[in-house]
């Protein structure tokens, strides 16, 4: 079952979920806006000229970080960018990002792939952001760029993310 913005204010205002920081106008009818934090991720130059084993190099060494209000995407590049909410989820909710149709008709991709929100996470939620358009676009710290759809499970998980997850733990 997907929820309302009933439900999700129903969820909030017991703690069930959390968002941090969070405001009402946040909340769409089945969904919540996340904003860019200034922290974003670009490829390190020196791995552009290579061929890159995905067995043996992971994100983790193929990004350097940068702090900026206003980041510049120029035709057929990415980045990783942080939202600045901090979202946790009880083990029996899980979350979908998806990009806003304002930007994906601008011809930016705002997650590729990796969009599931596991049930019982508790970090920042990253986003793989490419600009498939003609031209360069700009991005700014604090545009409402994704949305989060929370879904109920019919039971609650064994493995919630924030004991068993690997990766974005520290997010």
């Amino acid at each position: 079952m997907i929820l309302s913005d009933q439900d999700i204010k129903k969820m909030l205002k017991q703690g069930k979920i959390k968002v941090e920081p969070l405001e009402d106008s946040q909340i769409g009818p089945a969904s919540i806006d996340l904003t860019l934090d200034d922290e974003w991720q670009f490829f390190k130059e020196q791995l552009k000229k290579k061929t890159i084993d995905l067995s043996k190099t992971g994100f983790q060494t193929a990004f350097k970080t940068t702090r900026r209000k206003t980041i510049t995407l120029k035709p057929g590049q990415m980045c990783l960018a942080k939202t600045v909410e901090m979202v946790t989820l009880p083990a029996d909710i899980m979350g979908k990002l998806e990009g806003r149709s304002r930007f994906a008709r601008m011809g930016l991709v705002i997650h590729i792939t990796s969009a599931l929100v596991q049930p019982g996470s508790n970090n920042h939620q990253v986003l793989e952001i490419v600009n498939l358009a003609p031209f360069p676009v700009k991005l700014h710290a604090g545009m409402r760029i994704s949305q989060m759809v929370l879904e109920k499970l019919e039971s609650p998980t064994t493995k919630p993310y924030r004991k068993f997850g690997s990766i974005a733990v520290k997010q």
